[in-house]
């Protein structure tokens, strides 16, 4: 069993790795104002956000699409605004397993509830999740802007993605922290112009 103080020691470890990664990603703000950017002009538009993701970025994908139709900022008064997760419907996900294979889970739903001028967001902290891959690959091919939350190097979903926000790490908690934060700070910014300008 470990002391308290090595436990203590690996915690603070932690939240440093953390802190550290986020300070990397704020050093370039370009990626995420230019995610920022086409969300603005798909929402101005009447068109839609989808989110994707796997085990804990699923539960990413849910919580930021909440965000938007329901509420971000209880000091902001504005409409809601529309947003989907392709996780959210379990009748739907394991019917697509079920018929077309883990591949395609993401993909064929995509395929009947997205449209043109609409914004995919990939989350996936590997880069590799293939269903993920396949929901991206199968919005270029729609005309959906694609927008990846990756980690590593981004693996074969950057190949995908019109813009990706990248966490260079390969560790999954401190991943999916830094894209939440991410996620938040698109959000808000989104947010602001949204309301200011409407």
């Amino acid at each position: 069993m470990l002391s308290d103080e090595t436990e203590a020691e690996k915690f603070a470890a932690m939240l440093r790795r953390s802190a550290a990664l986020k300070m990397e990603l704020a050093l370039n703000a370009a990626p995420v104002l230019a995610v920022v950017g086409v969300a603005e002009r798909a929402i101005r538009a009447g068109n839609k956000l989808i989110f994707c993701g796997n085990g804990g970025s699923a539960a990413d994908a849910q919580h930021l699409a909440t965000e938007l139709v329901i509420r971000l900022r209880g000091a902001v008064a504005r409409d809601s605004w529309p947003a989907i997760t392709l996780a959210l419907d379990t009748s739907a996900v394991t019917a697509a397993v079920n018929d077309f294979g883990v591949e395609e889970m993401f993909a064929r739903p995509l395929r009947g509830l997205g449209r043109e001028g609409d914004v995919l967001f990939g989350i996936t902290t590997s880069g590799r999740s293939i269903n993920v891959v396949k929901a991206l690959e199968a919005a270029r091919d729609m005309g959906i802007a694609t927008v990846g939350f990756l980690g590593g190097d981004g693996g074969p979903a950057r190949a995908f993605c019109d813009h990706a926000l990248i966490v260079p790490d390969t560790e999954t908690a401190r991943v999916q922290e830094c894209h939440i934060t991410l996620g938040h700070a698109v959000l808000t910014l989104l947010e602001d112009r949204l309301v200011a300008n409407r």
